[in-house]
């Protein structure tokens, strides 16, 4: 099997309640994987010596890592309201939440499998890779994801990023901020 081509490269915007002086911008590559898995490349630009990045740990399930640095995907089939979160902190620790609908969350699952996550750091350039398998259905439709990023600065201050923002306070869990489509790995048919 070979692997397939990058689908995507997208920037996230700053929400303009929560600006940044320090990150000047992040865009996200977006593909598919020979292994089933979906990438996704986070790139911030900007003076890393200002942000509050967490140091490497063990890659660990950790609730709460939106609460300082981290970058998040919103997974969806498209028609579909239910969604899965995921969270990839710089630290290497991770988080998966499943969801029915907005803001409706399934109980947690004890053996959620992790995402494999890999962070470089540069004066200038923050990077995080992670690679994400998911569940056969969800390999064979069309997805809508929600791409987002929490950002803390050296005083505390969270800046809040996303592919789009709805009216109102940040919400990377709204229905509007699912604004990239991508085709199936396999497309409709079973394998």
């Amino acid at each position: 099997m070979i692997e397939h081509p990058l689908l995507h490269t997208t920037m996230l915007t700053c929400h303009p309640e929560t600006g940044s002086q320090v990150v000047h911008e992040i865009n996200v590559q977006v593909r598919w994987l020979q292994d089933d898995a979906l990438a996704l490349i986070y790139t911030l630009m900007g003076d890393c010596a200002r942000l509050r990045i967490p140091s490497p740990r063990l890659p660990v399930k950790v609730d709460g890592l939106w609460r300082h640095t981290c970058f998040e995907a919103f997974v969806s089939v498209q028609g579909n309201s239910a969604y899965g979160e995921f969270n990839f902190s710089p630290s290497g620790e991770w988080a998966v939440y499943h969801f029915r609908g907005y803001r409706d969350r399934l109980p947690l699952e004890e053996e959620e499998p992790a995402p494999q996550t890999l962070t470089r750091r540069e004066e200038k350039r923050l990077e995080l890779e992670a690679r994400v398998h998911l569940s056969h259905p969800l390999l064979t439709q069309p997805l809508r994801l929600a791409l987002s990023a929490v950002i803390e600065d050296d005083v505390g201050t969270l800046s809040y990023w996303a592919l789009k923002h709805p009216p109102g306070k940040p919400d990377f869990h709204h229905p509007e901020a699912f604004a990239l489509k991508i085709a199936p790995l396999y497309g409709t048919a079973t394998r």
